[in-house]
């Protein structure tokens, strides 16, 4: 049994309690692992907030980077003092979805004993297959990649949701060409990884869409062409302006904000898709008119952590960042400790922040 500091929730809304908590032993296909870094993400605070439910007491987190430092049965890809990003994308390799390349969407997974308890022996939710707002986790090796070790943990940990979320959601389930048009609604840190996919697949015009002009100019640092406030009245018309009366043939939501999807429709072109990438919390409703989606064959698709495939995806987005073409570094906002984790996560309420990013080891 391991003893660890963790960032424990037991009222959903309430700040989150700094505790010990006791990871069991890793089972089989699992590994444990010290835990470097973790990013907070904005679905980590829906969560915590409430927004979709779950069972309490639960430890968050779902973003993060680490050390191995012990592995169970069956564990053969990894060893203790493997550098790995941990995410939430568990799969149980042999069910249709994985079979058929779509780990994200898995039906496989089987429910296992608790992996962490409080010391009075309180079960304790794992959130997203993870628990990672603790100095360590137990996970199926399913949810690791492996990583350079002189790759910073801190910049690494943000392949695990927010950067794949992104541009996977351009790269791999839009699949933009060179030459069409995007818009991208949300200049946060999923949209600024989609801004960075739409630059990678050679889109030509890279529309940001936000309502902060801080944000706009930010999102031209990673690859926006344009960019429009979204509080203005009829963005429509300035995406017309921008495109020559084109407008978007891939339209990228990436905040789970009601009129953002509700609008979302009007900056398509003919035949052009909507990427629902944001997660609204659970029950709420947007309103579309299906009689113009049929009549100009427009679409809606959802886009989950980017269609992501670990083994396919991390190595050639490490291998970008390397080479100076995949921005990370600029993507985090400040750096936090453990204990001054309810800070950071009100600090990312504001808005303001790319990435905040606890610090738990090495970095």
């Amino acid at each position: 049994m391991t003893k660890v500091k963790a960032a424990v929730c037991h009222a959903f809304g309430e700040p989150l309690s700094i505790e010990e908590i006791e990871l069991r032993a890793p089972m089989q296909g699992e590994v444990e692992v010290r835990l470097d870094a973790v990013a907070i993400c904005h679905s980590d605070i829906s969560f915590i907030d409430g927004g979709w439910g779950g069972d309490l007491p639960a430890v968050y987190g779902h973003e993060a980077a680490g050390r191995i430092t012990s592995v169970g049965p069956g564990v053969t890809a990894y060893k203790p003092g493997d550098k790995v990003l941990v995410t939430l994308i568990k799969s149980c390799g042999t069910c249709g979805s994985c079979a058929s390349g779509a780990p994200v969407y898995c039906d496989g997974n089987t429910p296992v004993d608790p992996a962490i308890r409080l010391p009075d022996g309180t079960a304790v939710t794992k959130a997203m297959e993870c628990g990672a707002f603790a100095e360590a986790a137990v996970v199926h090796q399913s949810q690791l990649a492996p990583l350079p070790d002189d790759m910073p943990a801190d910049v690494a940990s943000l392949l695990a949701c927010g950067v794949i979320t992104g541009i996977g959601a351009v790269v791999n389930t839009a699949k933009v060409r060179p030459g069409q048009n995007v818009v991208v609604i949300g200049a946060g840190g999923v949209g600024l990884n989609a801004i960075q996919g739409a630059r990678i697949a050679g889109a030509a015009r890279i529309i940001a869409m936000d309502m902060s002009e801080d944000k706009l100019n930010d999102a031209k640092g990673f690859g926006a062409t344009d960019g429009i406030l979204a509080t203005q009245s009829e963005p429509w018309k300035a995406v017309a302006r921008i495109t020559g009366g084109k407008m978007a043939d891939a339209v990228f939501v990436t905040v789970g904000a009601i009129p953002a999807y509700e609008q979302s429709l009007r900056l398509l072109a003919r035949g052009g898709t909507m990427y629902a990438v944001g997660m609204p919390h659970s029950g709420a409703m947007a309103e579309y008119e299906p009689v113009i989606i049929a009549a100009v064959g427009q679409g809606m698709k959802g886009s989950k952590m980017g269609d992501a495939v670990l083994p396919r995806d991390i190595p050639w987005m490490v291998d970008m960042y390397k080479q100076g073409r995949l921005k990370l570094d600029e993507l985090i906002s400040n750096r936090w400790t453990l204990d001054q984790i309810n800070e950071a996560i009100a600090d990312t309420k504001t808005g303001h922040a790319r990435r905040n990013v606890i610090l738990l080891g090495e970095a």
